[in-house]
């Protein structure tokens, strides 16, 4: 059984250069997991997409500074930070999300390899994401994500209106959604937290990096670097892979039980 959040010990260990683990004693076997949330901005991918949407309305330098500070937890309320930044975008046409999406959208170095190697190992992806469906939706066409959750902006005679829309779950996604929703993701797969990975870089991803079985910060602020199980603060998201033994059972391929 992968271990508890409440294994963590106070001091990270140097697995390797830039790897940092506390609490886990590799080797792991990714196949005693069963679902893999990652966050999209700064995680999945490299950019923080309402950052670059702000560059077209010249506020890139206003916005990001908002986004800086709620991923680092100065700024408490996520959904008051939201809202003061797409404030900001009010007026902003829908041809500059395909901009951003076609122009500046990567995925973060060793992101895909992670992804299919989890596949490969019968796990789950979720993708879940204080951003906007707009790009979450795009990012199911590239890589074979089995679930996501974002805000869907609202976006009127081709201009963004500055509000998300409500949806079936709420309207936006702040920590304690992405927390519920990994709990919902494996309750609705038929397993246990301690059996989900969560990866994330911001403090609105602490609380369903606490929920899982393994949290995992990936070039991540002080806060979360600080109270994650692995750190991976040099290298791609591939390097989680080198903690888990790929080559018995349970390894690279083979389903979990």
């Amino acid at each position: 059984m992968p271990p508890s959040v409440s294994s963590v010990s106070a001091d990270a260990d140097a697995f390797a250069p830039g790897l940092l683990v506390r609490g886990v004693k590799p080797p792991l076997r990714l196949g005693d997991f069963r679902l893999i949330a990652f966050d999209m901005d700064s995680t999945l991918i490299t950019i923080e997409c309402l950052d670059e949407i702000a560059d077209a309305a010249g506020r890139k330098a206003e916005v990001a500074a908002i986004t800086e500070a709620a991923m680092r937890g100065e700024i408490a309320d996520f959904k008051e930070s939201l809202r003061r930044r797409l404030a900001m975008l009010q007026g902003v046409g829908q041809e500059h999300l395909l901009r951003v999406y076609r122009e500046r959208l990567r995925l973060s170095p060793g992101a895909a390899e992670l992804v299919y190697a989890c596949k490969a190992a019968g796990l789950k992806v979720l993708l879940v994401s204080g951003g906007f469906t707009f790009f979450t939706e795009r990012l199911r066409e590239r890589l074979p994500l089995d679930f996501t959750r974002s805000n869907r902006l609202e976006i009127v005679d081709g201009k963004i209106t500055g509000r998300v829309l409500e949806q079936s779950w709420g309207s936006v996604c702040d920590g304690p959604m992405k927390r519920q929703t990994l709990l919902d993701t494996c309750s609705l797969i038929g397993c246990e937290p301690a059996q989900a990975i969560a990866v994330g870089d911001g403090a609105n991803d602490l609380p369903m990096m606490a929920a899982a079985g393994l949290s995992v910060a990936y070039h991540a602020k002080p806060k979360v670097r600080a109270q994650a199980m692995v750190a991976i603060n040099e290298g791609g998201l591939d390097r989680l892979l080198e903690l888990f033994d790929q080559t018995g059972p349970g390894g690279e391929g083979a389903a979990p039980a």
